[in-house]
């Protein structure tokens, strides 16, 4: 070759090398949202643009399968991890290994990992467990909502994963629902303002942000998900997953007006609820999904179907599942938590295509919208975690504001016999006092649901943690002796001269509809320890519950009463107002019946005979002490 033919040669090779830059427009940072989507959908094959609508649980994720298959995300669902106790270490291995299965794929467009998040980063362990929505809502403080948003992040971060399925901003209206304690309250209003969740997680939106933009600022922060759309909360005597029946303006009116607030402040995505409104399935709802959702609301980041959730179109599920893949995606679901069955879901929905059922421009839109929402947060150019936020993980720093949402989570129901003679707050110097009950001592039960595992765990090592117990111990003065007997008779009550009792009861963890129920009692035997108890000795009762329970057969007994919600790990919050060293603040969030034959009954209706009425608690001032 001569010399000219080589200078010709070369330049063509530098001209190629331009030209393969200029090519991939849509890996250039610099270049707008927009013309970086449509460089990357016009490259895109449909076997990939339906890879980017599958989302597979981590059980039967690898690496070769993101690779295989396109997978645009992957999830954990409750108490799946990679191993138990396992490090944030761990957690960043498994999901960098996946994410690097999506990044060897033709084009590279790496995946999003999921995760419920919903009271801190609640599936790992040693993160700090915050109390849960039903007792934040008693806060009413926005700005706290906030914090507990950017430190969820960081733990999140922490171990690697970019999307948290959080805030639920259900407006829950029957305690019965075994989800109730996802809810903030049964007053939309109070679950609007709560929405401030959502800038936590996800950062403040730019000033000049369009409205229903998704937007995530960076590496600190997440992808939020605004669920379940829309009327979660408002079933048939709170079955889960139930018909709830109500006109247009109590949909929108009760229901909806959260989501406007989710969408104005740029929540990333929108996840939609197995329950029907007036009959029909949620996940198979056009009118509300696209037409109301994407259409009127102008939600541009992307709908995502609930675990099965299109399964679940069908009774029983999965009967026909080529009709549920059509309702659903055709509804305007953009990304389907599939998450087990991946192949017959692409297979499916590919078929569906090439038949024209599905047309190709409702596949656009999802695929749009989802990385829409990766572009935006800078997946493309931060794919793979490092180690840096690893210290995040359950910091002090976190645990000390969970502790206190805490405290100013609890609402003081009762203080005293007679008003002239408060207990509370309790003085710290008392030669004996007791603690009995069967929450006092158990970190799991304080947790609740959706804690280490779905459905939550008994007992004391599931996570790092305070236990009640142990916060009265820390508190009080040196020389007071704390008796800690679970469930004590009354003659042992009576033949030890107590100062006074702190009985801890309430009910054992459960989720979604493991948790539905027609009774509403307290956990035996706390019954019969309250009984025992505040019959022979002055008591206060903490209840720990994820909703109202039944109280009146036992308040005359009771000499101070205080609904403590479901904590979290940091129990030390609820010692700090019991001993006076902050003042009890909360106001309920919901109304607390006197017997579940009242139910459903909420603030506003007309027949309204409450136990303690929403809005109520007593308040106390923390003592200055020397």
């Amino acid at each position: 070759m001569g010399r000219y033919s080589m200078g010709l040669f070369v330049l063509f090779c530098l001209w190629a090398v331009v030209a393969e830059a200029e090519y991939l427009k849509y890996k250039d940072p610099k270049q707008p949202l927009g013309a970086r989507i449509r460089d990357l959908m016009k490259r895109m094959s449909l076997e990939e643009k339906i890879g980017q609508m599958t989302q597979i649980e981590r059980k039967v994720a690898t690496a070769d399968v993101m690779k295989q298959y396109f997978i645009g995300s992957v999830l954990s669902g409750g108490g799946s991890v990679p191993a138990p106790k396992a490090s944030a270490e761990d957690w960043i291995k498994m999901v960098n290994e996946l994410q690097k299965g999506a990044l060897s794929t033709r084009l590279g467009i790496p995946m999003i990992y999921g995760i419920d998040a919903v009271h801190g980063h609640n599936n790992v362990y040693n993160a700090t467990i915050f109390p849960h929505n039903i007792g934040l809502g008693v806060t009413r403080d926005p700005n706290l909502l906030k914090r507990i948003g950017a430190a969820t992040a960081l733990e999140v971060r922490a171990t690697g994963i970019q999307y948290a399925f959080s805030p639920c901003i259900a407006v829950c209206r029957d305690p019965r629902w075994g989800r109730c304690y996802e809810s903030y309250s049964e007053d939309h209003k109070i679950v609007r303002a709560m929405t401030d969740i959502i800038p936590g997680l996800q950062g403040d939106l730019p000033a000049n942000s369009r409205k229903g933009v998704p937007f995530v600022a960076g590496k600190s922060k997440v992808a939020a998900c605004a669920k379940h759309f829309v009327g979660d909360g408002g079933t048939v005597n709170g079955i889960d997953e139930n018909n709830t029946v109500i006109n247009s303006n109590g949909l929108f009116g009760i229901h909806m007006p959260a989501y406007y607030d989710s969408i104005i402040k740029g929540v990333s995505t929108v996840m939609v609820s197995y329950s029907s409104w007036n009959g029909k399935k949620m996940h198979a709802n056009r009118d509300l999904v696209t037409g109301f959702l994407k259409d009127k609301l102008k939600f541009r980041g992307f709908v995502i179907s609930d675990w099965q959730g299109i399964d679940r179109i069908t009774s029983p599920p999965h009967a026909n599942y080529t009709y549920s893949v059509q309702a659903g995606v055709s509804a305007g679901i953009d990304m389907i938590m599939v998450p087990e069955n991946y192949t017959e879901f692409i297979d499916t929905l590919t078929q569906l295509v090439k038949d024209n059922i599905i047309p190709m421009s409702r596949i656009d839109d999802a695929v749009k919208r989802i990385l829409r929402v990766k572009f935006t947060m800078g997946l493309f150019e931060n794919p793979l975690a490092d180690l840096s936020y690893v210290n995040q993980l359950g910091s002090q720093e976190h645990r000390e504001l969970a502790r206190e949402a805490v405290r100013k989570s609890l609402v003081l129901l009762k203080n005293g016999k007679s008003t002239s003679q408060p207990l509370l707050p309790l003085p710290k110097k008392a030669p004996k006092i007791l603690v009995t009950g069967t929450h006092a001592d158990n970190l799991g039960y304080q947790c609740g649901g959706w804690t280490i595992e779905w459905q939550g765990v008994a007992g004391n090592d599931l996570t790092v943690g305070t236990t009640i117990l142990s916060a009265i111990k820390n508190t009080v003065d040196p020389a007071t002796q704390v008796v800690y007997e679970q469930n004590p008779d009354s003659n042992f009550v009576k033949s030890n001269q107590f100062s006074y009792a702190i009985v801890i009861v309430g009910e054992v963890p459960y989720a979604e509809m493991f948790g539905d129920s027609t009774n509403l009692t307290i956990t035996e035997p706390g019954p019969s320890t309250i009984n025992n108890v505040c019959e022979a000795v002055k008591c206060v009762v903490v209840v720990v519950s994820g909703r109202p329970v039944v109280l009146e057969p036992y308040v005359e007994k009771i000499d101070a009463l205080v609904a403590a919600w479901l904590p979290g790990s940091e129990g030390q919050g609820v010692a700090d107002a019991l001993f006076g060293d902050y003042g009890f603040t909360g106001k309920l969030a919901r109304t607390w019946f006197k017997s579940v034959d009242q139910l459903p009954m909420n603030v506003g209706d007309r027949h309204y005979d409450p136990l303690f009425p929403f809005g109520f608690g007593l308040t106390t001032q923390p003592l200055k002490r020397n």
